[in-house]
């Protein structure tokens, strides 16, 4: 039995199967607009971009901006006030509730 553990955590590490399942970044495609490639490189950090279009039918801008200042204080998202700004903008010129 104590063979079996190692072989068994290198079958694991050598299938791939102890990876998180990521989503394919690459077919994720966000609008164009102003801010966009720094909203997908901050965002992609920590989570998929289907973040983003798919919480969009439920934020607004406020909603967006409340978003982005959990990201950053709870969870330590590398933003700078400048940059969250942009974001902010681009999320709610793309991906913003119609009301």
């Amino acid at each position: 039995m104590r063979g079996a553990l190692p072989g068994a955590l290198l079958l694991v590490a050598l299938t791939g199967a102890w990876a998180p399942a990521l989503a394919d970044e690459d077919a994720i495609q966000l609008r164009d607009g102003s801010w966009r490639d720094l909203t997908a490189a901050r965002c992609a950090i920590c989570h998929s971009l289907d973040y983003i279009p798919g919480n969009a039918p439920v934020l607004d801008r406020v909603g967006w901006q409340k978003v982005i200042q959990k990201m950053r204080d709870r969870f330590g998202a590398p933003i700078t006030d400048e940059e969250a700004q942009e974001i902010l903008d681009y999320l709610a010129g793309s991906y913003a509730a119609k009301p």
